[in-house]
Formats: C-alpha cells, sequence, structure tokens
C-alpha cells in the first residue's frame, strides 16, 4: 500500500450534545462487555439481568433527550447523504511490523468494497481507508469524506479528516496519525485500538450498471416537468411522481408546480434512475444498487419503493445477516428486522449482528437483542 501525502487541514468535531454522547459511550460499554461475555460457557441469568436494568435507565435518558431534540428541529427536509461506518478492533497491535500493512475484512456499502488499513510506519502509526473499485471496469471513481477516530481509555480521542478522490485500488489517509509511542501508551486497551472511520461517497462513477428504462429528451412528449439531478436531466410526469411519493407530492404540486425545471441535490443521477425504474414497475432492484434505491425511497416517503425493496431483501437478497439488520434498522424495515431477529439462533450469530457504530441501534432493537440473548441463555 502507498503511503499517501495528506494536505488538508484539521476539522475540529462540534459537540452540540455531550449529555447524548456520553451516555452512548457508556452503552457502547455496556454491549461490547455483553457481547465478550456471552461467548463464555458459564454465563449466568442474574449478570444479563442487570446489565439490561442498567442499560435501561440509559435508553430512558437518551429518549428524553432525543425528545428535547424533536421540538427543536424545524429544518428543511434535506436528501441524504451516501454515508457509513467502518470500526475495527485490531489486536496486538504493539507488536505491528514496520511498513507491514493490516487491515479489517472488506465491507461493502453502496456497492464500493471499503476497509481500515493500519500500518507502522517509522516512529508513527498510519492509519487509512482503502477503497476497491469494481473488478470488471477499466475507469472508475469515488470522491469521498473521510473522518477517522481513534479512541482510547480515559476519555483520549484523536480525529483527523480528509476529502480524496480514488480512482486506483488504494489507501488514503494519515501516515503519521499518532506517534507510536503515544498509541503505545494513551490508547490502546489490552493491546487494542479501535479505530472508526465514517466515510461520505460524495459521487461516483463506473459502479452502474445498464438501465432499464430511459428518462432522457427522447422521453419528452410524455412528460410535464424536467428534474435535473447534478447536471442530468430526467423527463417525468408530476401526477405520477406525487402519487408514489408525498415529497414528490408537495414539491411538484406545491411551490415548484409551475415551473418546468427543478433541481434535486444531494444524490446520485444513476440512483435516481433506478429508483425511477421502481416506481414504473421494472424489476430494477438488485443486490448492487438496493442501498442507493432505499436511500432515495426513504428520504423521498416512496412506500412502494420502499416496500419492493423490503420484499428484495426478504426474499431474495444474499446480503450477510448483520448486513440486512443494519439496513432494517437504518430505514425502519420492520419485517425484515423481525426475520433477522428470527434467524439469529447462536451466540456467534448474536455477537455478529450488533452494529459497529452504536448510534445505528436503535433502542427498541437494543431492548430486543438482549432479550434474544437470554432466550439464548
Amino acid at each position: 500500500m502507498s503511503d499517501p501525502e495528506f494536505n488538508g487541514s484539521e476539522t475540529l468535531p462540534i459537540d452540540i450534545l455531550p449529555g447524548k454522547d456520553e451516555i452512548l459511550k457508556q452503552i457502547e460499554l455496556k454491549i461490547d462487555a455483553i457481547t465478550e461475555k456471552l461467548t463464555e460457557h458459564g454465563q449466568k441469568f442474574n449478570e444479563i439481568s442487570d446489565k439490561l436494568q442498567s442499560m435501561g435507565n440509559l435508553v430512558a435518558k437518551i429518549s428524553k433527550i432525543d425528545e428535547d431534540v424533536e421540538t427543536k428541529d424545524t429544518g428543511a427536509k434535506q436528501a441524504a447523504p451516501k454515508s457509513f461506518v467502518l470500526k475495527h478492533i485490531f489486536e496486538n497491535v504493539e507488536n505491528f511490523v514496520k511498513g507491514k500493512s493490516y487491515q479489517c475484512d472488506l465491507e461493502n456499502h453502496f456497492n464500493v468494497d471499503s476497509c481500515i488499513v493500519l500500518q507502522r510506519l517509522n516512529d508513527h502509526l498510519a492509519c487509512f481507508v482503502s477503497i476497491r473499485g469494481p473488478k470488471d471496469e477499466t475507469k472508475w471513481e469515488v470522491e469521498t469524506k473521510i473522518d477517522i477516530k481513534i479512541d482510547g481509555p480515559n476519555q483520549k480521542s484523536k480525529a483527523e479528516s480528509c476529502h480524496h478522490n480514488f480512482e486506483i485500488n488504494e489507501g488514503w489517509g494519515f501516515p503519521k496519525f499518532l506517534e507510536w509511542e503515544e498509541m503505545k501508551n494513551e490508547y490502546l486497551l489490552d493491546g487494542k485500538l479501535t479505530v472508526e472511520a465514517n466515510v461520505q461517497i460524495m459521487k461516483s462513477s463506473g459502479f452502474s450498471k445498464e438501465k432499464i428504462q430511459k428518462f432522457d429528451y427522447s422521453t419528452k412528449e410524455d412528460s410535464d416537468v424536467v428534474l435535473v439531478v447534478n447536471k442530468k436531466e430526467f423527463y417525468v410526469l408530476r401526477k405520477y411522481l406525487a402519487a408514489q411519493s408525498s415529497f414528490f407530492k408537495a414539491l411538484l404540486l406545491g411551490n415548484e408546480s409551475k415551473k418546468p425545471k427543478v433541481t434535486l441535490t444531494g444524490i446520485d443521477p444513476d440512483d435516481f434512475n433506478y429508483f425511477l425504474e421502481v416506481l414504473h414497475g421494472e424489476l430494477a432492484i438488485d443486490e448492487y444498487n438496493i442501498e442507493g434505491i432505499l436511500l432515495l425511497a426513504n428520504t423521498y416517503d416512496a412506500k412502494t419503493a420502499i416496500r419492493r425493496c423490503e420484499n428484495f431483501l426478504l426474499n431474495e437478497s444474499k446480503k450477510p445477516l448483520k448486513k440486512k439488520l443494519q439496513m432494517a434498522v437504518r430505514y425502519s424495515l420492520e419485517n425484515l428486522k423481525n426475520k433477522c431477529m428470527e434467524e439469529i439462533q447462536t451466540f456467534h450469530q448474536l455477537s455478529s449482528v450488533i452494529p459497529s457504530d452504536i448510534n445505528d441501534l436503535d433502542h427498541k432493537l437494543m431492548g430486543d437483542l438482549l432479550k434474544k440473548a437470554i432466550h439464548l441463555h
């Protein structure tokens, strides 16, 4: 792996809800402790019960914070970003060989494979995010915003941010993320190092498949409005989209009802084409575009598209159980969540589905997983 240079500037995190963040950290520590305990054959029922009671109190506090935030939220609805979290606990870090790369397993999010990579470079710990392009494409790119964070004991934390446009399989980040001795003395916990990377895909190309249906200029006669997505024009019918989506009903039959062109920001044109195909009855959903379609369906409150995405995940998708549960929680897919919970039959499966980012674990799911742990015991 290359040793790239970084020319960006440090961005300091802004913590607008310190109380909630502290509670979330406490919950994360408790979940980690429970997960470790579940692997021990001698786990006692009363130990889990005590944890459940303790976490219940913390959940109650978070619920109160969420209610307070919701009452103050008066902002306009925005398109959700294509973002995801990579998180891994690296072991035996102090014995890393200089110059050798250590990486976690590749994860697929929004049809992009990625992972965290660590190296010991001289007297520093290097930390990168690696992005892999599609195997059958010679030209591709993924523009990203990357936030890497390492938390240590005693509330020690180190964070760095960068932007990078990936065009080849490579790792990009920070060759001098931490001084090696500082990392050993202040960030290791029992020889383990927890690294988290928040990745936002700003735009991408070279990952799309052939479109089933076109919405370009050739369909102009059958349209009455043009939607512009990242300079690409889609010719559609107002009332048809309005019937499929409460968002488009308010947009196209409301304030923008007289405009011949309406611009949509913050979304991928390929994802939007697949989304329109689903709305028009095409069998467009597959393993590669399901996340992009579901993101837009959820953003635009297109219930038919959401239902079709959930049916695909229930009956056809081969995605791992953990990934399905993450999507079920993120997009409130209750049937999918219930099926995932039914498929958890062992402690190993239970441990594997706990999200790496505690923010992906909603309050109800937290209780469901703990009840499942008690049932398995």
